[in-house]
């Protein structure tokens, strides 16, 4: 391997005295020296750097070493830079020089720097051989050009260098990492790579640097480059610890596999264009194994559903990901026949959820037929699909009026990406053979068999089974073997790209009672493809996959059976399989394609040994340092640890030696030759090189206690090894490929959690590091695209390969450049955003790490008691593969790494999982065998090697079975526990008795128990005496072992229940060193504490490693002894490392308690509120009587405490809450732990703010303010409005007339809205347009922004400027910006669709959110703060504990905490009261009746509660004791219920003050059941600032549909408010005008009261400052108005999965003020009852379908058939005309629909049962829509339809004026012509087509139709009745019908002329042959016999 080595002696001629850092730079990539401390004149760094070099060094290259001034506080000063051209270095090899530096002005200055610098290649051309790392992979022998022994390279001793390779800098990135002094670090993971020499080769010794660069680094943020400096964060453990040791992994839990409970909802809605005619089609929704249908429709091919249909599922991730949603369509299913399939759409649930939102909503499926694959598209359904998982709350996009989602093509449904037109395609899994199974029978049988027939079997009947998109395909079974051949392929056809995206290949074994399965893989789509536009189709292989599961030994039950089925992580290798995938994309118009989609099987050829990669001999060597923490139940037994890859190296059930006798092969791959190596079998021991026999166990020993809850091994000195030899395809390439991305991903999370880290803790500079961080990435990628292109014609290389490094490579080089962009842009204000962004580069960069195709199975370490399998760590292979490019070894890789063993399988779950079964420190490294020659370079120095005892030739490179370390250092381990937090609650009472326990090494020591509590602060010093390291001194100082510290809650019976474990590195002192600042002594920092997967608490303490010298413990820092009497023994934190104090005072505000619930079946009566912080707290007042009054008499109470001066180590402040019994018994309720007091601190508001209006008056400008309606103000809104618009004009009717006959432009028929017509839902429908337009522009205006940043980003290569990119959005924003701005510029926006919809008329409007009012104002906690009351244990739930249950009562208070002396200003204030603290101007606490109002307007989507999927649901309401069931109300099968219903309830606050709104669903027999509900907080609300006692409405009226509400008018209000705030005003002056706070705004004077008189008034002005008065200084904020909120409703049986959303809103009313009005009428609306008229006057054209029965001439009997939707039953023909022979055919008929309509939504309204069983009816509202179709009659069979039409009532084409003009256009482009409304036209006649689709699916025209339509309201229609058909009333005249019908009968000879000669000519002719035939066959029966007789008798 090529590399370039610098030596960097000194710097000389420094002048002054200081620290000195150096910075070497080559190709981009910069290492950092060590910091030369104190240094005159000179500074001796004498380190050594090295790059290894992928390309040939360029003679112009350059070197750069830059030379700094290091400080602590300030960033570094440059002193001087040297640039050299490596032209000599590239000739020659070697090279030493001095030379001077230059400064910045490029003059040279005296100091001069010396290096020597040598360059190795890879042929040896240039220079010498200086290190033995010649270990390249070269080329095979065959070509002569290498042919060296094997051996001298193993052996190759290294000369002189001055690395040793393992420890070689890591050449890129700086290395100076920061492991985190912030107080948030949870591991002191130190990362100096310092290059030392290596002390074993005997060089002289680098100077060690005794200062610890971490410390100095810190002291402030803007060291040396700040940049590059990490802060380690509560995620330190990320961080990689250092040259020697890896990081230790925290999470302890695998987390799939867990069964999580997920909801599927779908709702069919209709469907479109299905093929076929006349048919009656029924949806089919299927997922999984279950299925629902929807309702028939009856005869048509655009069926409307609207039906919803919820799935629940308990399953794990991958399985419910994996499972398919089928949706078909089925013709005439009926009881007895399944009907036939129409088509089907496929796409699985993964898919879905991997979705915004987790949805599709309103998407169209496209169905295909699988059994045919040429016929193309079978029609659409419309659907929503959403996928509910526990916590993710689902947004429904509003539903409003249905708007044009007809654009079919336009919202399919298929995620982003995905091309409309799927194609057809064919895809291959091509199975070749397996190796390694394992048996899957007892031997039992077999040796009975063998006895009889005298042949040994293997034990496994293997085949491969294949599963995707719902098709499962088997290969054939190979009967006894366990290396199986099948050399077959499995096809699959699926639309491509297919919406499944894994596909699970599996090995089972074929068994006479159940198929078992060997083992699952799971083939990932996404990761075998690429669909970017030089992206490829998914391919792979051949190449093996390995397959993992559960042990391999055979048991009849398995118990870890799920692992082999792919849930979980496999805890053995199971087998390995090769397999191939490939696609082709199919041509369905060529004739010779197979149309159906069945599974096919067929046999393929062999492949070639090599084609999947050339074998090699590979080398795995593993040292146990140290075995800790055994788990005390296999405490006793002796032990021992085995390590395997693949199944080399297994000794139990490993090896299935293959019966049949095979030839065995050369390269060792056979198994039969590893099974004798195994077994220690002597025969081919010694092959050319001494072969090795693996030893892959380490002997048996027995543990020794730790304590009474682990165990260790007593290894000590003597360190086991194992290692072993195994041959696999050399396919290292990927994994290599894979290392670097992920060593890239690494470098990239640990930069972003640093940054992260940066902003939590409000440091400075964050955009520094996140700039650093961006650096890191762009050369990472840069690095990675020079590395990765090597190797590529290697044998075994798959198109997969090649094309992945083609796309990896084009992704690495764009994000490098996308980084390096960024970078320029990350600014201070914008580093929030661009570090989103960066989190994607981390997501693409983890997803690309991913390797598909493996290769070296993953390694497995057991811990073995009584040959039994106990506990077992996975460790990836490629994590320790060794490669001599630095950047390409695994993370792991000769690194000493902390592993923990685990149960297997599900025993791995839960507490169990949690407990560690062992603590291994290990050191593992994996190669090539012939570059092993450095395995043990990266082990701690100080050891010598054992061997096997045993000679031979050439053995001595046989590797060690134990190292002794004979250099042992002794080390005084301090840990200050000072105090943890947030703990998890373990006992029942809510609290936990924690204590700590510590382990080091093999000692371990606990701190003391405190009960009761979640936040201990223990303040103890635990001291480990002579704890004995094995290993060089300065080894352990960079990499000292890791603690884990365990924290566990005592309890008084049984053993002490685990909380969770944390990691920490402490900070090492040598004996030498002098203990005192920078390091000296450490500070406290905070560690996550983790239980399984979730954080259980963070733990602030801090550690330090003491060296014990020869003088013993003397020379130690001393510890003072016990200072606190009362606690005995125990140390305390010493001085200078526990927290400086402050005085602080905290202020409680206790205002009261609510929900207590029961304890131990006792009510509460009378609690008391304990405060509690540091030590120091306070009670609030004994409550007398929580029933009668559940408030504190008194408020405020304060007490002092001394805190940190550190906000951050201010410990949590807990809040208990006890009743008080009998006799001095105290009991707890319950407990609340605030763990952060930061947004409880006080600051002083600020002065200046106060007055800065006092300088003058300031204008609010209204102008820009949309809220100020058209007739506020005079607002110019477009050219065909008035100018001036007077006050409420839609009052006034007669102006309304005038301004109709102005509007000339607009269209005449549209009416103007009528103030009568007008109510409370044309609000509402109103304001939800307006929110539908407010959500697109936000989702517009967030697409432009991601799309200014990709112009921004692609901007970079060309010099715009981002400012100088288009604003495409700039209306758009606008818009979003306030929530109505969008109302006033409808009318200007109008035109765009006002053929389709109207002009929307002016309805002043609310606000509608689609959320709870709370979260959209901080859960109303200004001033008053809710703290939830917890008793119980915790639960141990997936991610987020849902402690819902846990929680037995609310505080309600508040803190407030300030430093001590508070400045005079504040308390000097006028009106301040003294006893009221902080908090003034609070209201009083007295219990007031209120009178709360409820509205409900209506549900959404609930969950269905009845067998038939829908829902009878009715409105349940509580507060305190009051509960109002509207039972009688319930609403039939109804999923989506307007209930339009208010609710008066009196309460009394504070005791009633929880409102519950619940929608339960009504049953005939048996209880209703809860669907869901919704909990509001009144009394927050009602005390609230932002006064949400009654919205305030956009407009002031005093009559009508927008009546003013509050019993206060708004200028009462706007006093009260004025008066409260201490402000001045309000002012009214003349002109409009009103004077607030030296603000002034404007608004209109006028009001009409009902009868149209005119009157002054002050309201509408005191209204604009309400809803301005967020611009009020000090005290505005922003008041509620009038609004409706979407609340979800929750079921508590289904916890975190929302049931469905319910709209509402609350209005409040004190008892002592006035009382309000009438509530308003929100009752739904009426449906208004219609009645349409349709003549059928006449039809033309229609297709002649029967021929004449005697005359021949092509004719049909034409009638015509029509529907309203929805009302199939009701259909109406009109009669016969019989026998048109031109396709003309006269009615005069007349069709009378009747229907009732809701003409807001555009729906018609039906109430019908479902059944004859039904209860009641049903309504269901549907669209208008018109059907006719036209029929041929026929006497005998069933009538032939010939077509039809559908018109939509609110939107169909205008008919033709002739026949001639009506086209078939008029369906096609129904988009674009013109739309006419039948609602709106009343009456219109005209000519519309009549289509079908013939055989090849497309469009016919089957005839035309001159009909008349009219339309009438049912009081109209009762005036002038008509008759149907041609009845009277008004009847219509008979048609003018020609008598063709009978034609036959009046010229008879002509009709029997044509039957004779045309018809039936033929048929004649054969009558009369077959006559003449019978004829004589007749005659000659009759003259035989007599014949013969003659001829007989011879006469």
């Amino acid at each position: 391997m090529m590399a370039l080595v610098v030596h960097l002696k000194t710097v000389d001629y420094l002048r002054g005295k200081g620290d000195r850092i150096a910075k070497v730079t080559f190709r981009g990539l910069s290492s950092f020296s060590r910091i030369a401390e104190n240094c005159e004149e000179a500074a001796h760094f004498n380190e050594t750097f090295r790059w290894p070099i992928a390309s040939k060094l360029d003679g112009n290259e350059m070197l750069e070493i830059q030379v700094y001034n290091y400080s602590k506080v300030f960033s570094n000063r440059l002193v001087g830079t040297f640039r050299m051209v490596l032209q000599k270095v590239a000739e020659e090899g070697q090279l030493e020089l001095t030379d001077t530096l230059i400064d910045d002005n490029n003059t040279s200055i005296k100091t001069s720097v010396s290096i020597e610098i040598r360059y190795q290649t890879m042929d040896g051309t240039v220079g010498v051989w200086s290190d033995g790392e010649f270990c390249c992979d070269a080329p095979d022998d065959r070509d002569g050009t290498f042919a060296f022994e094997t051996d001298s390279l193993l052996s190759g001793q290294s000369h002189g260098s001055g690395t040793s390779p393992g420890r070689s800098l890591h050449g890129s990135i700086p290395t100076f990492r920061k492991a985190g002094k912030g107080v948030f670090s949870a591991m002191k993971l130190g990362k100096i790579k310092s290059s030392r020499d290596d002390h074993k080769k005997g060089d002289e010794p680098a100077v060690l640097d005794m200062e610890d660069l971490d410390r100095k680094a810190m002291r402030l943020a803007g060291a040396l480059d700040p940049d590059t400096i990490s802060l380690a964060s509560v995620t330190a453990v990320t961080t990689n610890v250092s040259n020697k040791r890896s990081k230790p992994d925290i999470k302890m839990e695998p987390s799939s596999g867990r069964p999580v409970d997920y909801q599927i909802s779908i709702t069919v809605i209709e469907a479109r264009q299905l093929v076929g005619l006349n048919m009656d089609p029924v949806v089919c929704v299927e997922i999984g194994d279950d299925k629902k249908y929807t309702s028939m429709k009856e005869s048509t091919n655009c069926p409307y559903y609207n039906e919803y249909f919820v799935f629940d599922f308990h399953v794990p991730p991958d399985v419910m990901f994996d499972k398919i949603i089928k949706l078909s369509v089925i013709h005439s299913k009926n009881l007895l026949r399944s009907g036939t399939l129409v088509g089907t759409f496929k796409l699985d649930v993964g898919t879905v959820y991997s979705q915004a939102e987790h949805q599709f909503y309103h998407k169209w499926a496209m169905l295909s037929d699988p059994d045919d694959i040429t016929a193309g598209c079978k029609g659409y359904i419309k659907c929503d699909i959403a996928v509910v998982g526990k916590g993710d709350n689902i947004k429904t996009p509003h539903k409003a009026n249905e708007t044009d989602e007809d654009d079919i093509e336009g919202n399919l449904l298929l995620p982003e990406g995905v091309p409309s037109e799927r194609q057809w395609a064919r895809f291959y899994v091509k199975i070749y053979r397996a190796e390694g199974l394992p048996k899957m029978n007892t031997s039992i049988m077999a040796n009975v068999k063998k006895a009889f027939i005298g042949e040994n079997r293997d034990l496994v009947d293997p085949y491969v089974q294949v599963q995707f998109a719902g098709q499962k395909g088997k290969t054939s079974v190979q009967k006894s073997s366990y290396e199986p051949i099948w050399n077959e392929q499995i096809v699959f056809t699926e639309m491509f790209p297919p919406l499944c995206k894994r596909m699970k290949v599996q090995i089972r074994d074929s068994d006479k009672v159940n198929d078992v399965a060997i083992g699952t893989h799971f083939i990932d789509l996404r990761k075998i493809s690429n669909d970017g536009d030089k992206g490829f189709l998914p391919t792979l292989g051949p190449a093996w996959v390995n397959m993992y599961g559960s042990t391999r030994q055979y048991t009849l039950m398995d118990e870890h059976q799920d692992l082999n089925e792919g849930l979980g992580e496999g805890v053995s290798f199971r087998a390995r399989l090769l397999v191939s995938v490939a696609v082709e994309i199919l041509d369905t118009t060529s004739t010779e394609i197979m149309s159906s989609t069945e599974v096919q099987v067929e046999p393929v050829s062999n492949i070639s040994e090599s084609a999947t990669g050339k074998i090699e001999e590979f080398f795995l060597f593993g040292s146990f340092l140290e075995a800790t923490m055994i788990d005390r139940k296999i405490g006793d037994k002796a032990i021992s640890f085995e390590v395997t890859i693949g199944n080399y190296g297994n000794q139990i059930d490993g090896v299935s030696k293959p019966s049949s006798a095979k030839k065995k092969k050369k390269d060792g791959e056979n198994e039969e030759e590893e099974s004798e190596l195994i077994q220690n079998s002597s025969e081919d021991e010694a092959d050319e090189e001494g072969d090795l026999v693996s030893v892959s166990s380490t002997p048996l020993m027995k543990p020794v206690i730790t304590d009474r809850n682990y165990f260790h091994l007593p290894y000590f000195e003597k360190k086991p090894c194992i290692y072993i030899k195994s041959w696999w395809q050399d396919q290292r390439r990927r994994l290599y490929n894979s290392n670097m991305m992920d060593k890239i991903a690494d470098k990239l999370e640990e930069g972003l959690n640093d940054v992260q880290e940066i902003i939590k803790t409000e440091k400075a500079f964050p955009e520094r590091r996140l700039r650093g961080v961006l650096e890191e990435l762009s050369t990472g990628c840069s690095r990675f695209v020079t590395l990765a292109n090597k190797d590529v014609n290697q044998a075994g290389r798959t198109k997969l390969d090649r094309e992945r490094l083609k796309s990896c490579m084009r992704e690495m080089d764009s994000m490098g450049q996308q980084a390096k962009q960024l970078r320029t842009q990350v600014k201070k204000n914008t580093v929030r955003d661009k570090l989103k962004l960066v989190h994607n580069f981390l997501q693409r960069l983890r997803f690309l790490a991913d390797e598909p195709q493996h290769s070296i199975p993953d390694v497995f370490i057991w811990m073995m008691s009584n040959n039994k399998r106990i506990a077992y760590a996975r460790i990836p292979s490629k994590d320790i593969l060794y490669s001599i490019v630095d950047e390409e070894t695994g993370k792991d890789c000769g690194k000493v790494k902390a592993a923990f063993l685990r149960l297997p399988g599900k025993k791995g779950f839960g507490p169990a999982g949690w407990t560690v079964q062992a603590k291994l420190e290990m050191y593992l490294w994996l190669g090539l065998n012939k570059q092993r020659k450095d395995f043990l370079s990266g082990l701690p120095n100080g050891f010598e090697e054992t061997k096997a005892a045993r000679t031979g030739p050439g053995l001595q490179s046989v590797p060690p079975i134990s190292l002794v370390y004979n250099m042992k250092q002794v080390f005084q381990l301090r840990a200050h526990m000072y105090q943890a937090r947030s703990l998890f609650a373990a006992d029942s009472s809510g609290l936990s008795d924690p204590f700590a326990r510590v382990f080091f090494s093999t000692h371990s020591q606990v701190t003391e128990v405190l009960s009761e509590t979640l936040c201990p602060t223990w303040d103890q010093l635990l001291v480990f005496d002579d704890v004995e390291l094995y290993g060089e001194a300065s080894e352990l100082r960079d990499d000292p072992p890791i603690i884990v510290v365990e924290i566990y809650d005592q309890d008084t019976v049984g053993k002490a229940e685990f909380i969770g474990r944390t990691f920490a590195k402490p900070i090492t002192k040598m004996c030498d060193e002098h203990y005192g600042p920078p390091r000296f002594p450490p500070q406290l920092e905070y560690y996550q504490i983790y239980r399984g997967n979730c954080t259980a608490g963070d733990l602030l303490a801090a550690f330090e490693l003491l060296q014990i010298g020869q003088a013993g413990r003397a020379d130690l820092p001393p510890i003072e002894g016990p200072t606190d009497s009362e606690r005995g023994p125990i140390l305390p934190v010493p001085l200078g490392i526990r927290p400086v104090l402050s005085r602080y005072r905290i202020e409680v505000l206790f205002w009261g308690l609510r929900d207590l619930k029961r304890i131990n079946l006792a009510q509460v009566d009378r609690p008391r509120v304990d405060i509690e912080c540091a030590g120091r707290g306070v009670q609030s007042a004994l409550i007398q009587n929580y029933k009668k009054n559940p408030n504190f008499s008194t408020l405020v109470k304060w007490f002092e405490v001394d805190l940190p001066e550190n906000e951050l180590l201010h410990p949590p402040l807990n809040i208990r809450v006890v009743d008080c019994r009998a006799f001095g018994r105290y009991i707890l309720v319950g407990s609340h732990a605030v763990t952060s007091l930061r947004r409880f601190i006080y600051s002083a508001p600020d002065k200046t703010s106060n007055n800065w209006a006092s300088a003058g008056d300031i204008i609010v400008n209204m102008d820009t303010d949309p809220l100020v309606r058209k007739m506020d103000t005079v607002v110019k809104l477009d050219a065909t409005s008035d100018a001036v618009v007077k006050v409420d004009m839609e009052e006034n009717d007669k102006e309304k007339k005038k301004k109709k006959k102005k509007k000339k432009g607009e269209v005449e028929e549209e009416d103007e809205t009528d103030e009568s017509m007008l109510d409370w839902w044309s609000k509402y429908f109103a304001s939800i347009e307006t929110l539908m337009e407010i959500l697109k522009a936000q989702e517009a205006a967030q697409a432009e922004a991601e799309e200014r940043e990709d112009l921004e980003i692609a901007a970079e290569g060309a010099d715009i400027k981002p400012d100088d990119l288009p604003m495409k959005g700039s209306k758009t924003k606008e818009k979003s910006k306030d929530k109505k701005s969008s109302k006033d510029k409808k009318k200007g926006h109008a035109g765009d669709g006002s053929e389709k919809r109207p002009v929307k008329p002016k309805v002043d409007e609310l606000l509608v959110y689609n959320k709870e009012l709370e979260s959209e104002y901080g859960n109303f906690e200004d001033w008053l703060h809710t703290f939830n009351l917890y008793r119980g244990k915790a639960v141990d739930d997936d991610e987020h504990a849902l402690d819902d249950d846990r929680i037995v009562g609310r505080f309600k208070g508040s803190l407030c905490m300030y430093k001590l002396p508070l400045s005079e200003e504040i308390t000097r204030e006028a009106g301040f009261d003294p006893n009221m603290g902080m908090f003034q101007s609070i209201p009083h606490n007295d219990p007031i009746n209120v009178l709360v109002r409820v509205y409900v307007v209506r549900a959404t989507d609930l969950h269905p509660a009845d067998i038939n999927g829908k829902a009878d649901p009715y409105i349940v309401i509580k507060l305190g004791k009051s509960e109002v069931r509207d039972k009688e109300n319930y609403i039939s099968k109804q999923l989506n219920p307007v209930f339009g219903k208010s609710f008066d309830i009196e309460a009394k606050f504070p005791m009633e003050s929880m409102l519950t709104v619940s929608v339960y669903d009504w049953d005939l027999v048996g209880t209703d059941d809860l669907i869901g509900e919704t909990k509001i907080d009144l009394e927050n609300r009602y005390y609230s600032k932002y006064r949400a006692t009654c919205g305030i409405a956009s407009n002031y009226s005093v009559h009508g549909y927008n009546v003013w509400r509050d019993p206060m008018k708004p200028s009462q209000i706007l006093a009260k408010l004025c008066k409260e705030g201490k402000l001045d005003g309000p002012h009214y002056g003349p002109g409009g005008r009103v004077n607030v706070a030296n603000r002034i705004f404007q608004g209109p004077t006028e009001i009409e009261d009902e009868n149209g008189l005119k009157k002054q008034t002050e309201e509408h002005l005191a209204l604009t400052v309400l809803r301005h008065w967020e611009e009020i200084p000090r005290v505005g904020c922003k008041l509620i108005p009038e609004h409706v909120e979407t609340r979800p409703l929750l079921n508590p049986d289904k916890p975190g999965i929302e049931q469905g959303r319910i709209e509402m809103w609350v209005d409040m009313f004190p008892m002592d003020m006035p009382a309000p009005g009438p509530a308003i009428d929100i009752s739904p609306r009426k449906p208004k009852r219609y009645e349409l008229r349709v003549i059928i006057w006449n039809t033309d054209e229609v297709i002649l379908e029967d021929d004449d029965y005697f005359t021949g001439e092509k004719s049909s009997d034409i009638f015509v058939r029509g529907w309203l939707k929805g009302q199939q039953e009701d259909k109406q023909d009109t009669d016969v005309h019989y026998h048109s022979l031109t396709g003309e055919g006269n009615f005069n008929w007349r069709f009378v629909f009747p229907f009732d309509y809701l003409m807001a939504e555009e729906k018609i309204v039906i109430s019908k049962k479902e059944s004859m069983f039904s209860w009641d009816e049903t309504e269901y509202k549907i669209p208008a829509r018109l059907t006719m179709q036209v029929w041929d009659a026929d006497h005998f069979s069933a009538d032939d339809f010939l077509g039809a039409i559908e018109l939509d009532l609110n939107r169909f084409p205008r008919g033709a004026k002739t026949a001639k003009q009506c086209s078939i256009d008029m369906i096609r482009n129904e988009q674009e012509l013109p739309t006419i409304s039948i609602f709106k036209q009343k009456r219109v006649k005209g000519w519309w087509p009549f289509v079908a689709r013939d055989e090849n699916d497309e469009m016919e025209l089957t005839g035309k139709v001159e009909a008349e339509l009219h339309l009438m309201t049912a009081e109209e229609a009762e005036k002038s009745p008509v008759g149907l058909g041609r009845n009277e009333p008004d009847p219509l005249e008979k048609p003018n019908r020609p008598d063709t019908t009978f034609l036959w009968f009046l010229s008879p000879l002509k009709a029997i002329r044509y039957l004779v000669c045309n018809r039936y000519k033929w048929l004649i002719i054969k009558i009369v042959l077959a006559l003449l035939l019978l004829i004589m066959l007749g005659l000659f029966l009759y003259s035989m016999p007599g014949y013969l007789v003659k001829k007989l008798l011879g006469a």
